[in-house]
């Protein structure tokens, strides 16, 4: 059995989602069978549809929506952490109980960094994992021990976004 490895995509600008997605299809492509997890993401951004119709691939409904963690109030941010915390426990589970050749957990540094998961549940994961499955990780800062586990970090870096010239996410381009 061939090394599987662990992905961190990562860094401000635009593209990390994009690289995961990607790597899901090339997976899917070749015959592997791909989980999605979306943390922080509302199943309507422009890719979910097309991900749910090729064969191979499974995304992970987005069931609740929070909005952005810098507005939610005090309440709000303990049902996240609620929901998102089992959320990565049953992502977790079915990766392996479906034995997955690729996962992927879009976001999954944010809602570590935010303290709305356990990252040394993800860390032990990523330890423990089946030898075969390959795991994407994305978002922006991701901890040294994150990164250390990692085989390939990719970082992001913007130079330039139109959102910094006041244009609004694009349907379509944005999400």
């Amino acid at each position: 059995m061939m090394k599987s490895c662990i992905h961190i995509y990562c860094g401000d600008g635009k593209g990390k989602t994009t690289a995961a997605i990607g790597l899901s299809v090339r997976a899917s492509g070749c015959g592997k069978k791909v989980l999605v997890t979306r943390f922080l993401k509302t199943d309507h951004s422009g890719e979910v549809k097309v991900l749910d119709a090729i064969p191979g691939i499974t995304v992970t409904p987005c069931e609740r929506s929070f909005g952005f963690f810098t507005r939610m109030t005090e309440e709000q941010k303990k049902e996240a952490a609620v929901y998102y915390s089992q959320l990565l426990a049953s992502t977790l589970e079915k990766a392996v109980n479906e034995e997955y050749d690729l996962l992927v957990m879009d976001e999954i540094m944010a809602v570590c960094n935010y303290g709305l998961v356990d990252e040394e549940v993800v860390r032990k994961f990523l330890v423990d994992r089946p030898k075969g499955l390959e795991v994407v990780l994305t978002g922006r800062n991701p901890s040294k021990e994150l990164t250390d586990l990692a085989d390939y970090v990719s970082e992001i870096h913007k130079i330039k976004h139109p959102y910094d010239q006041g244009l609004n996410a694009r349907k379509g381009i944005e999400y």
